[in-house]
């Protein structure tokens, strides 16, 4: 039977937090006895909004606004029952997306 892996993708708007989260992760899945690839980091999304700053006339007066998407992903190899276990109990910051995936 192959060996089963865990795939973790983070994603948040501040990067700090991210990293902050991913190295809690990292910590947990090591201290259990798993093998831990990553994190790994994406390419950032940045979407940018332009917004005009009168409200009737004056094209040229805008602002520029930009918000980033920062992605992590980690590989949980050969997680024990232990391991999944304490990434259960994990309590990770408000502002981070996790989606875990079973290969």
């Amino acid at each position: 039977m192959a060996s089963q892996t865990i795939r973790i993708r983070l994603k948040s708007f501040d990067h700090r937090l991210i990293d902050r989260s991913a190295a809690e992760i990292v910590d947990t899945a090591r201290r259990s006895g798993a093998r831990v690839k990553g994190p790994i980091p994406l390419p950032s999304r940045k979407e940018r909004f332009t917004v005009l700053t009168s409200p009737h006339v004056n094209k040229d007066a805008r602002d520029q606004y930009e918000l980033r998407t920062h992605k992590r992903v980690l590989d949980i190899i050969e997680p024990t029952d232990r391991t999944v276990d304490l990434l259960m109990q994990l309590d990770l910051a408000a502002g981070v997306d996790v989606q875990i995936r079973l290969n």
